[in-house]
């Protein structure tokens, strides 16, 4: 008679523990948590460069080609990270919220490289800074939506700093690139990486 009200604890406990691995798998499943921290901060110190090699202002095949191969190497280094970030969280890639964060990302992107060559075209370079970093937050807030609440944050950090660029004059937007994705993703990645696990 004495095993008797044993049973009913060890049950709960037992039930408890399944609840909670039940809880964490759902909220791993609906949540992209393989933004990569230590990744953006690696692409803001590259930016930091391109910002430099580039020159004061926009405009120019030099400072196009600079900030072209920065998007190249940025995007290099968040695939990485988010590969490495979400290999060792012991989740996939290209899971259910890893597909949701990309196909929130990407139009806005897409729309991005389109624009990029129709404004260089024309010769109106000056309000490139401006449309990409207004281009980009728009990415990060829609693909965010499927991830921890800092993401859309900075992404909404991105499109105001990119509203401000496009209507201030020209000179200043490789100092808004710099702040944004430099210093934006310098900020926003420690803080990630701290309260997210890398």
């Amino acid at each position: 008679m004495a095993a008797l009200p044993s049973e009913p604890v060890e049950m709960r406990a037992h039930a408890m523990d399944s609840l909670r691995y039940i809880r964490g798998a759902m909220e791993r499943a609906g949540l992209f948590t393989a933004v990569p921290g230590w990744g953006g901060v690696l692409m803001g110190l590259t930016a930091l460069a391109a910002a430099w090699m580039a020159g004061p202002a926009p405009g120019g095949a030099r400072w196009l080609t600079v900030w072209a191969v920065e998007a190249l190497v940025a995007v290099g280094i968040g695939l990485a990270a988010a590969w490495e970030k979400s290999r060792r969280l012991g989740m996939p890639l290209v899971s259910g919220a890893g597909r949701k964060f990309a196909t929130g990302f990407a139009p806005a992107i897409v729309s991005g490289v389109l624009l990029t060559a129709a404004l260089a075209g024309s010769g109106a370079s000056a309000v490139l800074p401006g449309a990409w970093l207004l281009l980009y937050g728009a990415a990060v807030v829609s693909g965010g939506s499927h991830s921890v609440r800092v993401v859309p944050l900075m992404g909404a950090c991105f499109m105001i700093l990119g509203a401000v660029a496009l209507f201030l004059p020209a000179g200043h937007g490789n100092l808004f690139l710099a702040a944004g994705f430099g210093g934006l993703h310098i900020l926003f990645g420690a803080a990630i990486a701290v309260r997210y696990g890398g």
